[in-house]
């Protein structure tokens, strides 16, 4: 008998030396579910974090898109790479960092709160459709535009020699990779990103990641299900609602259905009993729901 398909978010700690697309590959072997989707790239080198969205969940990654992530991780000063990381080529000769944590702080400052920042040349930023690493690694030119993006928070914790210890908390879009590289030109050595680690992606923790090795073992004893998040926790800015079958028959063919008015938020999670997520819907008027986004 085939196995039941799978639906749901899983959150994957990744480890280093993976790229998001082996992840997601090695998801898809792991549920024998092609309808896969991560929640924001992590180059190979990092680790931490990966929301995947597995078979009509899919569908969900719009209500994800402006999530803010938490970092830590490590910036080497001294010389400057074309990845802005550990991974690339030194473009600099190197030069010993003359700065003591204290002035590195001040300096790290000036990237606290709305700022344009230009994107690494080697990234999946799209320029006529095409990543800019493609066209880098092919040696054509990259024009790539700043980004507006928000710095909430980026503290240097410790230094040791020419490497700094740092925490940032950064809006959708913004690069640490590129973070690190202009604080090295602040400070007159260059430096670049050694190590990231992703803490926190949105609302998603290390605390719910399982681990590789936790997922293979979980594809090895039948029970994958058990490592993805409960489907109430997703999205909890959005109450939730269980309907019966008669509204979600409605909702199913597209029509406004009356369902238990349990706030007034404009947006509500339907649900077929405890734990199959139906439907997302939008307020139209009083206990009124218009279906925005079907799951079933």
């Amino acid at each position: 008998m085939q196995a039941a398909p799978i639906h749901g978010l899983l959150i994957l700690d990744k480890p280093a030396g993976l790229t998001s697309h082996d992840v997601v590959a090695l998801a898809r072997r792991a549920t024998n579910e092609r309808s896969i989707g991560h929640l924001g790239t992590l180059d190979p080198m990092a680790t931490g974090v990966l929301p995947l969205l597995i078979g009509k969940w899919t569908r969900l990654a719009s209500f994800f898109s402006t999530a803010e992530k938490l970092y830590t991780g490590t910036i080497r000063f001294g010389f400057s790479t074309d990845t802005f990381d550990a991974e690339g080529e030194r473009m600099s000769e190197p030069e010993p960092l003359t700065r003591s944590l204290e002035e590195l702080r001040a300096l790290a400052e000036k990237f606290r709160g709305e700022i344009d920042q230009m994107p690494p040349v080697f990234s999946a930023k799209k320029i006529d459709g095409v990543p800019a690493y493609k066209l880098a690694r092919q040696g054509k030119p990259v024009a790539l535009k700043t980004s507006r993006i928000t710095i909430h928070n980026f503290t240097l914790d410790a230094l040791d020699g020419d490497t700094a210890e740092f925490s940032i908390h950064v809006s959708s879009g913004g690069y640490v990779r590129s973070v690190a590289h202009e604080l090295g030109q602040l400070a007159g050595c260059g430096a670049h990103l050694s190590s990231l680690r992703r803490v926190q992606a949105g609302p998603f923790t290390l605390q719910q990641a399982c681990t590789r090795d936790q997922l293979i073992d979980a594809v090895n004893h039948g029970n994958v299900r058990d490592l993805l998040l409960h489907p109430r926790t997703i999205l909890p800015e959005f109450p939730a609602v269980a309907a019966d079958e008669s509204s979600l028959t409605k909702l199913r063919n597209g029509q406004a259905a009356n369902l238990p008015e349990y706030s007034q938020s404009r947006m509500v999670k339907v649900f077929r009993g405890q734990t199959e997520l139906a439907a997302i819907c939008r307020r139209v008027a009083g206990t009124l729901f218009q279906p925005h986004l079907n799951l079933v």
